[in-house]
Order: structure tokens, then C-alpha cells, then sequence
């Protein structure tokens, strides 16, 4: 399994390096089919913000969906070990859903684009520079464009996903597999575009639009 390590705004020492790999190699034994773990690591020099100065981002890109996890602490190290508690977390619980699908004879889960910002920070930068009067179209999935809005300070960062119909229950596990709050989909029951968020302890909701997405047909019954 291949570990990238990165930092931002910061210079990561071999000491590290060799602490990531340490830490990391336990990652296997919940995710054996895992490629590589992306390591970035960020350092925010606002004195305010000390607590929370060092921020550790891990992904994993396994078969199935990528499972990312992050945390912040006075300290590298520190980040580190609490990121790799949440990402164990999720690997136990991926883990455990494959099993179940395996059980039920379901297919694999899409995977979910959660790239880094900057892996597309130069294309971003100079598109954000041009600053153009008409919409950018983006073309495929993973593109993205900075637009400012009209001669106000709001900048509106838009990106492109890759979409397919799932049900509420596969949205959920997919949103708790990157660490986000919300997650856009389709939902394969009514065809509406829908977005699942979370709210309190372990309550969601989801909202959906009046339209549906063309070429796309409800299933009434989800086996």
C-alpha cells in the first residue's frame, strides 16, 4: 500500500513521515484491497487558532467508495492520532457493510470524487483570475471554477460531481465514509435530485426538489 504524504503551508519532517508509515500500516488490516493513503498536512499560522494549528487530512482509495477523515490539534501528532481513530472507525464500518452486501448479493457502492483542493488549485487559480462575466461550463466530473460575484467580495466556488440513482440509506453511508455534513444524490426511489443531511446525535434529513431527473425511473420497491 502506497502512503503519500503532503503539507500545506508547512514543511513535513522525515521524523513524521516515518510516524505516518508507522501509524498507517495497521490500515490493511481493516481495509486489505486499500491502493494508497493520501497523508496531507496543514498548518494555520493565525496565533488564535493555536489549539487547533496543526490539521491532518488521511484518504483512503479502496475498491469501494474513498473513506477520508480529518482532525485538527495543537500538535501534528496529536491530529494524526485522532484522525486515524475516526478513519479505523469508518473502515470498520465499510468493512462491515461489505460484508452484509456480500450476505445479500448487492453490488459494490460507486466511488465518491473527494479530491484534495489542490489538485486542481492551478486550473482553479487561473480561471479564478480570468474572472468571467459568463458561467463556466465544467466539463467533467472533478472540474471546478472559482466566479465572483458581480463586483461584490463573494467568491462562489462550483464543482462538477459524478451522480448515479441510490437510496437514502446508501447516501447516508456514503456522506459518513467522507466526513461530510450533507451529500447531494439522486434518489433511486422518486428520481429527484435529494440531498441528505446531518442534524442531531444520529437523526438526517433530506430534501428533494419537484423535478426529477430525466432518464431515470423511480423504483417503487428496493430489494
Amino acid at each position: 500500500m502506497e502512503i503519500v504524504v503532503v503539507g500545506r503551508h508547512t514543511e513535513v519532517a522525515d521524523r513524521f513521515r516515518r510516524h505516518v508509515e508507522d501509524k498507517l500500516s495497521k490500515v490493511t488490516q481493516l481495509a486489505p484491497a486499500a491502493r494508497r493513503v493520501d497523508v496531507e498536512v496543514t498548518r494555520e499560522n493565525n496565533p488564535r487558532l493555536s489549539e487547533v494549528r496543526e490539521r491532518v487530512e488521511l484518504t483512503v482509495h479502496d475498491k469501494g467508495p474513498v473513506i477520508r477523515a480529518e482532525a485538527a490539534a495543537d500538535d501534528r501528532f496529536g491530529a494524526l492520532d485522532i484522525a486515524l481513530d475516526k478513519l479505523s472507525e469508518r473502515l470498520r464500518r465499510s468493512r462491515d457493510r461489505r460484508k452484509d452486501h456480500r450476505r445479500r448479493a448487492d453490488g459494490v457502492l460507486p466511488s465518491v470524487d473527494v479530491r484534495p483542493y489542490d489538485e486542481v488549485a492551478a486550473a482553479e487559480a487561473a480561471q479564478a483570475a480570468a474572472r468571467p462575466s459568463a458561467p463556466v461550463a465544467l466539463a467533467e466530473p472533478g472540474d471546478a471554477v472559482e466566479e465572483q460575484l458581480g463586483d461584490s467580495p463573494v467568491v462562489i466556488r462550483r464543482k462538477l460531481h459524478h451522480a448515479e440513482p441510490m437510496t437514502v440509506d446508501e447516501a447516508v453511508y456514503q456522506m459518513e465514509m467522507v466526513g461530510h455534513d450533507f451529500f447531494l444524490f439522486i434518489s433511486k426511489e422518486t428520481a429527484r435530485p435529494s440531498a441528505v443531511y446531518r442534524r442531531r446525535g444520529w437523526t438526517y434529513g433530506v430534501i428533494e426538489l419537484d423535478s426529477t431527473v430525466g432518464g431515470v425511473e423511480p423504483v417503487t420497491e428496493l430489494t
